[in-house]
């Protein structure tokens, strides 16, 4: 995916951008009745008096205002559960669901077409004949409006709660695991060493790696017959002086900046191109659940649970379609099973260590992870399974509890444990 759209594709995902859609929309409705009034038969548009679609149209500039201020005020609400219960990187994936996008933009569209309506009306801006067409199209408005309140009641139910989040943050991680471990090394050839001589290419800003233009590096190498060792992945956090890629063979200042062009560098972490960030987040989730200010093991168990459906995942996707190398001239770093097992274990691990419930279903996940996964899964299940032993064995106090984690840890590796 060039820069360009990567771009583009994440600022489209700007609420104001559909709002904005459904807003020019509601006038190019409203002004449509005017030019297509010559296609209807005088004698219909005498039917049709200007009180008729006056009072609709009135209704709906009076009704649709409020009911859109009431949407975007739970919405924020929601934002703030999100933030105070869950974790505040999960509000990004909330501001781009298209549920709550689609219903405030359609009520702002809905009032944006009733004034001008209203307007256009008032000012005889149809005759008799637009009228016919307006009132048709305001019928149209509202059985709209009807059917996308009736869907946001069924959203607002379960706007911003926990378990919403949790399966909100899954789809995404789940989305980036699927497409990396389809391609690990995005494309390219495993990294290997540079030679001796090569171009070291920094950083020119400060922030996280978002997401890399591979296949217009590949192009960029072909063309200038060079080869590409990239030192970083989507991320990590880069400063200048920070080493993006070394350039082996020869490459002028004009290549440089095209080649550093194709690495977006942003404030935050982004989930597209990251599974990492995905993984993470979800860990976080489980972390403030064990916090002591809310105390709730069990979101930590169903965050234990959606984390072995995401490492299962990457596993299967690489078992079932070997990467197709289609970018010759890139080295690039991969992701290792260890890494993935620790940004997803480690933390709960640590943090539920007092908890025999939690260091139990951790256990338990493990185990499956060994046997779901190939010899890189396994390896990796048994270094935190082993981990998280010593770090329960030395929170928890009963010796009754330290025996039964003792007897979960050793199922770890049987095929009976899942």
């Amino acid at each position: 995916m060039s820069t360009a759209f990567y771009s583009l594709r994440r600022w489209g995902r700007r609420p104001f951008i559909r709002v904005a859609a459904f807003s020019v929309g509601g006038v190019v409705a409203a002004l449509a009745s005017a030019v297509f009034a010559p296609m209807i038969p005088l004698e219909l548009g005498a039917s049709i008096g200007s009180d008729a679609v006056d009072q609709i149209l009135s209704v709906l500039a009076t009704s649709m205002l409020p009911v859109a201020t009431f949407s975007l005020s739970t919405i924020v609400q929601a934002y703030g559960g999100a933030t105070s219960t869950v974790t505040p990187r999960a509000v990004t994936l909330l501001m781009q669901d298209t549920r709550a996008q689609t219903a405030v933009a359609s009520f702002i569209g809905a009032f944006v077409y009733s004034v001008v309506g209203l307007i256009a009306l008032k000012t005889h801006f149809y005759g008799s004949q637009g009228r016919v067409i307006l009132f048709g199209i305001t019928l149209l408005v509202l059985i709209s409006v009807v059917a996308t309140l009736v869907r946001w009641i069924d959203t607002l139910s379960h706007l911003g709660r926990v378990g919403e989040t949790i399966d909100a943050i899954e789809a995404a991680a789940s989305d980036a695991v699927r497409r990396r471990a389809e391609a690990p090394y995005l494309g390219g050839l495993p990294w290997q060493p540079a030679p001796p001589g090569a171009i070291r290419l920094t950083a020119r800003a400060t922030g996280y790696l978002q997401h890399v233009d591979a296949k217009g590096l590949d192009a960029l190498a072909e063309r200038h017959g060079v080869t590409l060792h990239l030192a970083v992945l989507p991320g990590a956090f880069v400063h200048p002086g920070r080493l993006l890629v070394e350039i082996d063979g020869a490459a002028d200042e004009a290549l440089r900046s095209r080649i550093a062009e194709a690495f977006v560098i942003g404030n935050r972490r982004a989930f597209d191109d990251d599974p990492r960030f995905g993984i993470i987040v979800l860990t976080e989730v489980a972390q403030r659940a064990l916090s002591t200010s809310i105390n709730d093991p069990g979101t930590a168990i169903d965050v234990i649970g959606t984390l072995v459906r995401v490492l299962a995942l990457w596993d299967e996707r690489r078992a079932a379609a070997p990467e197709a190398r289609i970018h010759p001239r890139l080295r690039v770093p991969g992701i290792s099973a260890a890494e993935l097992f620790e940004d997803a274990f480690g933390p709960i691990a640590r943090d539920g260590a007092p908890t025999l419930l939690v260091g139990l279903r951790v256990q338990k996940a493990l185990a499956a992870m060994h046997d779901l996964g190939g010899a890189e899964f396994q390896a990796a299940a048994r270094v935190q399974a082993d981990l998280a032993l010593l770090r329960a064995e030395a929170a928890l106090s009963l010796p009754a509890d330290r025996e039964a984690l003792r007897a979960a840890h050793a199922r770890v590796g049987r095929a009976e444990a899942a």
